[in-house]
């Protein structure tokens, strides 16, 4: 006797009409015609049965603060930093877990179950440290999150920032960040990133650095990233993210930095909406749409994986959520149209993230816990395309949330009565 068996699931690797039991919070059985009972059973109809979906690189003290204390009216990375620095001073750690929380409700009813979030800690209170501890302990049982301490102004440029970061590690933030591109030059950049490598080396953590989120080709602080990753035996453990300078970089200094970076075996993390929202602001046309070598970098061997970063903030005054969001995008804008690319950037919000953000038992396999999302979909194709509802969202076993399916209904002669998301005229592959 099974707690639960989902049956007839199609799985992203594209096998088809499979059961899927469920004990103790862990899968125990993936196969056809599973000859067992459950307390409970959920028939998926040939429904796309996903792990969940996983955020690695988001905001979550700047969430759901669109308008305070006013707009960013020219759309831009260094005014939506100003806009933050306005508001910081002033937030109240319970509106900052109340915004949280409230993001955590809609990433759940989304099927996003692990976020890994960047946290400000450039301001001396912490006040967003304490706020973001509280977060991760009151929504654990639904959600795993990661926090990342974030020296937003910079580790050298803001007074106060080093003891800063120092002491939100020590409250028990997980990884170490960075912003090397943000502080008053170059070598003070390349002083940081030897400095907070140092720091995560000696205290046994990751390290995720906001790298190169600048149109200037001669921001390089990714290859400062990969030897130091090198010299202090990191590698695995460090991520990149946005990289957005490396879509302006020249292609042979690309050639040498793409195998550096596969060395140290970096964890690439694009943002594809906030990215392409954010970069070339500068440009008049042809204007760049700054996302990092999406394609090269995957056929080289690195781990990409893509994060949502912003919704509802200063900087980003869209977003849902909704990972499949992101991932529709990044299919855009890295031109990766074909059937084997969208596979591969489905496994960016899936399970590519479970590996930049360390996750053990993430999977559909015997063995794994039993975290899993129901899709109105019956491929991983038909979900980038459709963006459909998420079914049911399970958590160690559990149904956390559900969705009714989006049925449109025609009132036309001769024709169907209901339209079932994009099965009833989608392509078969």
């Amino acid at each position: 006797m099974f707690d639960l068996i989902v049956r007839n699931a199609n799985l992203p690797d594209g096998r088809t009409g499979i059961d899927i039991g469920i004990e103790g919070g862990m899968i125990v059985a993936v196969e056809r015609n599973l000859q067992a009972q459950a307390a409970e059973e959920i028939d998926a109809t040939g429904r796309l049965v996903s792990p969940p979906f996983v955020d690695p690189h988001f905001h979550m003290d700047a969430t759901l603060s669109l308008g305070l204390p006013r707009m960013n009216v020219s759309g831009t990375l260094l005014e939506g930093i100003a806009l933050w620095g306005e508001l910081r001073p002033i937030v109240t750690r319970e509106e900052l877990v109340d915004r949280a929380l409230r993001y955590c409700d809609l990433a759940v009813t989304q099927g996003l179950l692990f976020i890994r979030s960047h946290v400000d800690t450039s301001d001396p209170r912490l006040v967003t440290v304490e706020a973001m501890i509280e977060v991760r302990e009151r929504v654990a049982p639904y959600i795993d999150l990661q926090l990342v301490a974030f020296p937003q102004d910079g580790y050298y440029r803001s007074p106060g920032a080093i003891d800063a970061l120092n002491r939100a590690l020590d409250m028990g933030v997980d990884i170490v960040g960075g912003i090397p591109h943000f502080e008053r030059t170059m070598d003070d950049g390349t002083a940081s990133v030897e400095a907070l490598c140092r720091i995560a080396a000696e205290r046994g953590l990751p390290v995720d650095m906001h790298c190169d989120e600048t149109d200037d080709p001669l921001s390089r602080h990714i290859e400062t990233l990969a030897a130091q990753t090198i010299r202090f035996g990191l590698q695995g453990s460090v991520a990149g993210s946005h990289l957005t300078s490396m879509h302006s970089m020249d292609n042979y200094y690309v050639s040498k930095l793409i195998p550096l970076m596969a060395e140290a075996e970096i964890n690439v993390i694009p943002n594809p909406l906030i990215n392409i929202m954010l970069q070339g602001r500068h440009d008049t046309y042809p204007k760049r749409r700054g996302m990092t070598r999406v394609r090269e970098l995957m056929d080289a061997g690195l781990n990409v994986s893509f994060g949502h970063d912003c919704v509802m903030d200063p900087w980003y005054s869209m977003g849902s959520g909704d990972m499949l969001e992101v991932g529709h995008m990044a299919i855009h804008v890295a031109q990766m149209a074909g059937i084997d690319d969208k596979k591969r950037i489905f496994d960016a919000l899936t399970v590519n993230s479970a590996k930049t953000m360390g996750l053990a038992g993430y999977g559909l396999e015997r063995g794994c816990k039993a975290d899993l999302v129901i899709l109105q979909a019956s491929d991983t194709l038909e979900a980038l395309r459709l963006k459909p509802n998420r079914l049911a969202v399970i958590r160690r076993g559990k149904v956390i949330a559900r969705s009714a399916p989006r049925i449109g209904e025609l009132f036309l002669d001769g024709r169907p009565a209901q339209i079932d998301g994009g099965r009833d005229y989608a392509p078969r592959y």
